[in-house]
This record gives structure tokens, sequence and C-alpha cells, in this order.
């Protein structure tokens, strides 16, 4: 999977849906394997984060710029998790933890940005400093 000259198997796609949290149709998947491919011009198995801000569904969202900082490449089943985490059918509860999902082996590293690094900054550009906040 991941590789422009293989094809998605039917359990490969069930196995994508399954990490996506069923948010997408078994077409959809190979559509978006489709674009992954072409993305993966040098089929490596993996887009890089400019490539992945070239999908215009994604670069449109504000926290884009964000989620591809965090990461060097994304394999084919975090692009689509990614993807599904910005579809209007994943719910508020489910859009972070299918980002989660990306980062799974830096979890840790990812809370702290988002729990403590991010609002800390949104705080600061605000205006408001330690002192105001008390």
């Amino acid at each position: 999977m991941g590789n422009a000259s293989s094809m998605l198997t039917q359990y490969d796609i069930e196995e994508v849906q399954d990490y996506c949290n069923y948010l997408l149709s078994g077409q959809e998947i190979v559509s978006l394997y489709q674009r992954f491919c072409e993305l993966d011009r040098n089929a490596k198995g993996y887009i890089s984060a400019d490539e992945m801000l070239s999908v215009p569904e994604f670069a449109m969202n504000p926290l884009s710029k964000r989620v591809v900082e965090m990461v060097d490449g994304f394999n084919f089943k975090d692009f689509v998790v990614i993807l599904s985490a910005f579809t209007s059918k994943a719910n508020q509860q489910q859009k972070p933890q299918l980002i989660f999902k990306v980062y799974d082996s830096a979890s840790f590293l990812f809370r702290f940005f988002l729990l403590q690094q991010a609002p800390t900054q949104r705080l600061k550009e605000a205006g408001y400093t330690r002192g105001t906040l008390t």
C-alpha cells in the first residue's frame, strides 16, 4: 500500500476504513489512493508536507499548516485519516481522535503542543500576559 505500482485489495480498503472509523466509503478510499499515488510521484510510499498542502480541501483549513508541521511525511493510511478528520462526516469528538492516530508514536509531544503551547501562544497574541490572567 502506498506504492504507485501496487493496487488496493479489498482487505486494504477495509483496513483503511477501520483506521478512519468508517467515515469514508470503499470508493472514496480508492479515489484517495489514486490521489495519493499522483502526489507520491517518486513512489516513495509517503508524501511530504508540501505535497500534502497541495490538496486544496486540506490546505484551505486553518489547522492544516499546524498539522503538517508535526510530521515529516504521510503514508497512505495517515493521508486518509487526516483527510477524514477534516471532512464534514467527522464529528467534533472524532476529529482530534483521528489526528492523534497519525501522531500516535509522538502523541505526548503533540498533545503537549496542543494543550500547552498553542493556547499560551494564542493568549499572548491576544495581548494577555501572565499577570492579566490571575
